[in-house]
């Protein structure tokens, strides 16, 4: 069980670290299109949306997995 909670933590935490990078990246991924992204509060929408979804199920997931190594290990 400890060797599956380990694995999962670490596809977790490489897939969290990946959609965190990809937000950040450019500030907006509306730039790749040309789209202006002048302004600092904009809506998400598309691809941004989702990878902000992504993000937050990823965070819930790895706190989930990590709480639970404590709890195993504990």
């Amino acid at each position: 069980m400890e060797t599956f909670l380990d694995i999962a933590l670490i596809i977790t935490s490489t897939a969290l670290i990946i959609s965190v990078v990809l937000q950040s990246k450019g500030a907006g991924l509306g730039g790749l299109t040309g789209a202006d992204t002048g302004g600092v509060f904009t809506a998400r929408r598309g691809i941004e949306k989702t990878l902000f979804r992504i993000t937050i199920i990823l965070s819930v997931i790895f706190f989930a997995l990590a709480l639970a190594a404590v709890i195993l290990v504990g």
